[in-house]
């Protein structure tokens, strides 16, 4: 991905930048971090969270997490964080 003239990133390190936000938010795991990937600009996670959360709270979290973690680090402006909870963790 490049981020910049003469500028690259890694696709592992895009991965791990959105791993790391997005596992931020305390009770949620990535399931599939190998498959991250910018559709353009949109980003698509999908995430198990742990028993007992607000789902909907901790989805909004993570969403806002990453958008700022790419914006920051990457100098990208995403349209969406798409999130779909997968599985509940007990």
């Amino acid at each position: 991905m490049n981020l910049a003239p003469g500028v690259e990133l890694s696709d592992g390190a895009f991965a791990g930048l959105v791993v790391r936000a997005a596992e931020g938010v305390d009770g949620i795991r990535v399931r599939r971090p190998r498959k991250i990937a910018l559709d353009g600009d949109r980003l698509e996670l999908a995430l198990a969270a742990r028993l007992g959360l607000v789902l909907p709270e901790v989805a909004r979290d993570v969403q806002g997490r990453v958008h700022d973690a790419v914006s920051a680090m990457c100098g990208i402006r995403l349209a969406a964080v798409d999130v779909t909870l997968e599985e509940v963790d007990v």
